[in-house]
């Protein structure tokens, strides 16, 4: 990872600690929150401490991108995982998307995954790569829980710079902020 991007992702983690930000933490899977909404609106625990953090550029910290030394699998493509604006939880309907990947890794113990967090055009670039990160961890979190080996996983984020759906209505910005999987073989 370069060190300006480090640079970048520590000063708007400490922005958002000493300022606090417009991310409602009480919904954000952020310290109180698991970013996993239950049927009943009750949060279902994602939080796993397994010492594997997601970065910006796509791997744990000394791990390398699996697109080095993994092939891109085009046999299966996962629906994209939505979120709400300004939000880290997965809404109830959505869960079901992640248990498919979490399936297939299960009987596929050749492949891996690296899920992309995506945000919509508003807000700036730094606030939304933070946001696309914490959406790509959250789901990361659910997959470790629901049994895949979490060296098998690595997240990234796009912030706003990979759109789904181009335009400025809420129909758009629905399609992009979203989690998306894209799986290797190794």
């Amino acid at each position: 990872m370069k060190i300006s991007t480090l640079m970048v992702v520590a000063a708007v983690a400490l922005s958002f600690a000493v300022s606090g930000c417009k991310y409602d933490k009480s919904r954000s899977g952020a310290k109180g929150g698991s970013g996993l909404a239950g049927a009943n609106g009750s949060d279902i625990a994602t939080t796993i401490d397994d010492g594997q953090e997601g970065s910006l550029d796509g791997a744990g910290v000394g791990e390398r991108p699996f697109e080095e030394y993994c092939t891109r699998c085009t046999d299966v493509d996962f629906a994209p995982v939505y979120f709400g604006f300004d939000s880290t939880v997965v809404p109830q309907g959505e869960i079901g998307k992640i248990d498919e990947v979490a399936q297939h890794l299960g009987s596929h113990a050749d492949r891996v995954v690296v899920v992309e967090g995506n945000c919509d055009e508003r807000g700036s670039n730094e606030y939304n790569m933070a946001l696309g990160e914490n959406r790509a961890s959250i789901i990361r979190n659910y997959l470790v829980q629901s049994g895949v080996d979490a060296s098998r996983i690595q997240t990234r984020s796009f912030g706003e710079e990979k759109p789904a759906v181009v335009g400025s209505d809420e129909s758009a910005w629905a399609r992009n902020r979203r989690g998306e999987f894209v799986i290797y073989q190794k």
